[in-house]
């Protein structure tokens, strides 16, 4: 299901999808809006977001494994009440290919200040709790994030990720993509002719041309390269509902730098709780008295 949602004069496009695909083997010369099909777990951080839907699961959005038992994803891909899923050293959706962990979520942690009436006002992330840790290996990695407040220059080398759809109202890819995404700054992404007040300074551009995100990529990493090596800067947001690519909307990505602090103190938070409850665990067995 699409969410239209009136943004200033514009109207913006969140990427989640969440209707059930036809299950398919699609031409592979259908690029993520323009890109490419990537090289097999070349992007061992980026996973599958699913959703179950009857006896079946899904592919919605996109994501970032961050830690061994955390994912990174947008708050639009997970602010209704369903069972998901992540699937971590994917490649080809609708083939095993032998590299995949399917792994349960058993919390969803979404930033208390989205309002999913106004993806414009931000906020647009969430924090997947694992049921268990993830394998790491040569087809499954964690992405680096950046330091807290990084703000990267105009024109940065970034690639976006993803399964999403490969052209406005198309189909979803079977392979993931990578597309060429040169970050464009908030000074010239906030220009009135490009995307205005609707981009905040949390937020961040990329792309602007033939090459975009759409729906299907939501949640995915922007993966930008600093002193050579590749940090997942942005969480992809939205487009104009224009299409896609529409000339000057670039697709926005929530600014992962801008939400460092907010993170660790999830992942903290979660930690303590996690002792806390272990400890009430131990006590309460120590209450038991074992009669031979």
């Amino acid at each position: 299901m699409l969410r239209f949602l009136v943004l200033t004069s514009l109207a913006a496009l969140v990427l989640a999808d969440l209707g059930p695909q036809p299950r398919y083997i699609e031409d592979s010369l259908e690029r993520v809006v323009g890109g490419e099909v990537a090289s097999p777990n070349s992007w061992p951080w980026q996973i599958s977001l699913q959703y179950r839907s009857g006896s079946n699961y899904y592919h919605t959005c996109g994501g970032t494994l961050i830690k061994r038992g955390w994912v990174m994803t947008a708050a639009h891909c997970v602010d209704r009440p369903m069972t998901y899923r992540v699937v971590l050293g994917e490649h080809d959706l609708y083939k095993n290919g032998g590299t995949e962990q399917i792994i349960a979520v058993s919390k969803v942690h979404i930033h208390p200040g989205w309002n999913s009436n106004s993806v414009a006002a931000g906020y647009d992330i969430a924090l997947l709790r694992l049921s268990t840790e993830a394998s790491l290996n040569s087809y499954v990695q964690l992405g680096s994030l950046p330091p807290s407040g990084q703000l990267l220059p105009h024109n940065n080398l970034c690639y976006i990720t993803g399964w999403g759809r490969t052209s406005t109202g198309g189909s979803l890819s079977a392979q993931l993509k990578q597309a060429y995404l040169p970050l464009v700054d908030h000074n010239n992404c906030s220009r009135s002719d490009w995307w205005g007040s609707t981009v905040k300074n949390t937020m961040v551009c990329g792309g602007g041309g033939a090459d975009s995100g759409c729906n299907g990529d939501s949640g995915g990493p922007l993966n930008c390269l600093v002193n050579g090596k590749y940090y997942v800067h942005g969480v992809t947001s939205f487009v104009s509902s224009w299409g896609c690519n529409y000339p000057k909307k670039p697709t926005v990505f929530t600014r992962v730098s801008a939400y460092i602090e907010w993170m660790d103190s999830v992942s903290i938070n979660a930690q303590s709780q996690y002792r806390q409850s272990y400890l009430i665990y131990l006590t309460q067995r120590s209450t038991f008295i074992y009669v031979s």
